[in-house]
């Protein structure tokens, strides 16, 4: 989910694992010029998830990165088994008092440009997380967790997993 910790455990734990890491979301940004929320405002959240479903593909490629998806990426049926086909699924799971507490004063997620978006966020949780379980290899939680905490149980649970395969 957005405010999980995905870009920014990710970007640690590539430079522990000595990878390139790489933000979905700003990859799709970067390849647009424009904002993930101004998309949503031009294509709306079919024309985004098209651009993400494309930008996943391609992505989930190239070998030895740590990529971060956006929260929605798991809705698409493509874009599940395109992440557990091609890589090592860390679900970062965090309570919805916590991400709204690291997310309510982001303006840049339109899905919680709503009157009530802690109620959003509980839906969106209820919505998606079994597809999180689904697509995970790993699920840890990192509400109240120092990042370095996260990374302490997260990287010999991966270095055994890159080792076997």
């Amino acid at each position: 989910m957005m405010g999980a910790g995905k870009t920014t455990i990710g970007r640690h734990l590539a430079t522990a694992l000595g990878r390139e890491f790489l933000d979905l979301d700003q990859a799709i940004e970067a390849r647009c010029g424009v904002r993930v929320a101004t998309i949503f405002d031009i294509e709306g959240e079919a024309g985004f998830r098209r651009r993400e479903t494309a930008a996943l593909d391609e992505y989930s490629r190239t070998p030895g990165i740590v990529l971060a998806t956006g929260g929605g990426a798991v809705l698409a049926e493509e874009n599940r088994t395109l992440l557990k086909v091609r890589g090592c699924v860390v679900y970062l799971r965090a309570g919805v008092d916590e991400l709204y507490r690291r997310v309510s004063r982001d303006r840049n997620r339109p899905l919680l440009h709503t009157p009530d978006p802690r109620q959003r966020l509980t839906d969106l949780i209820a919505q998606r997380q079994h597809l999180y379980e689904e697509v995970a290899d790993v699920t840890l939680d990192t509400a109240d967790q120092p990042i370095a905490h996260v990374l302490q149980a997260l990287l010999p649970i991966l270095q055994a997993r890159l080792t076997l395969s």
